[in-house]
């Protein structure tokens, strides 16, 4: 219902010395107790409310495990490797990287739209003003007598407000949907970060281990020089044959043939680590140039329980919040099939004159409710109910998925691991046993009890296991990066997800500059 009155002055005034009058104070009376009413049902809400769903999931890590192990220590996990460098390229990174930055303006934008969605709880108020100065305009009559009209002027101001009553809760469940979006876009950030951690990590590892081998390679070839020479001279001596020292002079071209290749590897590595930190490609040639060794991880890493992941896990938990969002979007289609009702409201003063706007004016008012009903609508507000609980159940498989992957990864980086700490062990035995053979047969060459071909053959074993060794103590340290990646190690720092990439200046009113689109080749095009 809509009431208007076109009387000067305020809506409610009475004759002189009489009562208000009882018809304005009546339907004024009908439409509060109306309003309330309607705020009194705007209680309910329609769809289905959200649960965390139940997830039957084992009580120990492996088919071997007898008991639970101890919680996992997660917290800058990368520190109990003991390398300062690898430490402060982590703080680096997480300041610097794109991707980190990305993630952040999501979650700025996803905060902003729940800020939207809550404003459309509260009523919307909105003013307007308008002034017109003119004249209906003179004349020259047949005799020649000028004429000149008098001027008018009309001014008016007034505000309008309208609050549509969530009755059945289709706003609500707008700001459940987005706050659960808030959650599901911070959690985002937090796999990014532990995303970016694992992989500084990982490529730090590889820097180390392509040092490791280009310095084995160049030792193994100063070695094999020297055999070569010791040829040499046996030969000069009539106690080589020239096979042996083809054999030789190969087997140090071979050997000096992968450093090119380990180089290569080496730069690509740095170059990596050095955009995962937001930084040109060879910003770090020269800091990481310096050979260290490998950074050793302190094994055995605690698992806890497989259900920790539901807790540790950053994609898991925004898998679980985007549940709920959807859930709720449920919710929000289907109280659009019901009807809604909107209060509606305005004043306004008109005036001759500006200064007479709030004074001798002429003011009229208009207030009351809109009662929108869907009667037929061809079976849309339906499909939009299937379509949200189709869109919940993709994201409840979804949930359910990264629950399985999780405890994959964490099953697989565990077997990886340990299998890992087992060949490497292997390993050093067998260069051990490669490095005596490698002595022996050299010295039994020089003192000419043994041919050449053992030692070429010990030489070369000893090389490759060697080689295998420092890529197995990679592999162990990338595993033990992957283990804790997989329990949900990230970063645990704080984050300052309020500062802008662009910070914009002078966005308040003032005078465009029109600026020309550039051509294709960078110039400005007329």
């Amino acid at each position: 219902m809509h009431r208007s009155d076109g009387q000067s002055g305020p809506a409610t005034s009475s004759p002189a010395g009489g009562s208000p009058r009882r018809p304005v104070r009546a339907a004024v009376g009908s439409l509060a107790l109306g309003v309330l009413t309607a705020l009194t049902l705007s209680a309910c809400a329609v769809g289905p409310e959200y649960d965390t769903p139940a997830v039957t999931l084992p009580g120990h890590w492996g088919p071997t495990a007898k008991r639970a192990e101890p919680a996992p220590q997660l917290k800058a996990w990368w520190r109990r490797m003991g390398d300062p460098m690898l430490d402060a390229l982590m703080a680096e990174a997480v300041a610097g990287n794109l991707d980190v930055a990305t993630a952040k303006a999501n979650v700025r934008a996803a905060r902003a739209s729940y800020r939207q969605q809550v404003g459309t709880l509260f009523p919307q108020v909105t003013g307007n003003a308008s002034g017109t100065r003119g004249d209906s305009g003179g004349g020259v009559s047949p005799n020649g007598d000028i004429t000149v009209s008098n001027g008018y002027g009309q001014y008016q101001a007034g505000l309008d407000a309208s609050w549509e009553i969530d009755l059945f809760g289709a706003n609500r469940r707008g700001v459940e949907a987005a706050a659960y979006n808030v959650d599901a876009v911070v959690n985002d950030l937090d796999a990014a970060l532990l995303t970016l951690v694992g992989d500084v990590a990982s490529y730090y590892a590889d820097v180390r281990g392509y040092q490791a081998q280009i310095a084995l390679a160049r030792r193994t070839a100063a070695s094999q020089k020297e055999t070569e020479a010791l040829t040499r001279r046996k030969l000069d001596a009539g106690a080589a044959s020239a096979v042996d020292l083809a054999n030789a002079s190969g087997l140090v071209a071979s050997t000096e043939a992968n450093i090119p290749e380990l180089e290569a590897s080496l730069a690509a590595a740095i170059h990596r680590i050095s955009v995962l930190t937001g930084q040109p490609p060879a910003a770090l040639i020269l800091r990481l140039s310096r050979v260290k060794p490998i950074p050793t991880p302190r094994l055995p890493v605690p698992r806890g329980i497989p259900a920790d992941v539901l807790t540790n896990r950053p994609d898991v938990r925004a898998a679980e919040r985007q549940l709920g969002q959807t859930t709720a979007l449920i919710g929000q289609a289907e109280a659009n099939r019901y009807p809604s009702i909107s209060i509606t409201g305005n004043i306004d003063t008109t005036g001759s004159q500006l200064g007479n706007l709030g004074r001798a004016s002429s003011i009229s008012w208009a207030f009351g409710p809109t009662l929108t009903v869907p009667i037929f609508t061809g079976g849309q507000l339906k499909a939009l109910v299937d379509v949200a609980e189709a869109n919940r159940d993709v994201s409840f498989i979804a949930y359910r998925a990264s629950v399985l992957t999780a405890l994959e990864d964490v099953e697989n980086a565990s077997v990886s691991l340990s299998q890992q700490r087992l060949k490497t062990g292997k390993l050093t035995i067998a260069v051990t046993s490669y490095g005596e053979a490698a002595r022996l047969s050299r010295t039994l060459y020089e003192n000419g009890s043994t041919s050449f071909l053992d030692v070429l053959t010990a030489e070369r074993s000893l090389y490759s296991a060697q080689t295998q060794l420092i890529q197995s103590r990679v592999a162990t340290t990338k595993y033990y990066i992957a283990l804790n990646k997989a329990l949900g190690g990230g970063w645990d720092g704080v984050v300052d997800t309020s500062k802008p990439e662009v910070v914009d200046q002078n966005t308040g009113p003032h005078f465009a500059r029109i600026v020309p689109p550039a051509s294709s080749d960078g110039s400005a095009r007329p």
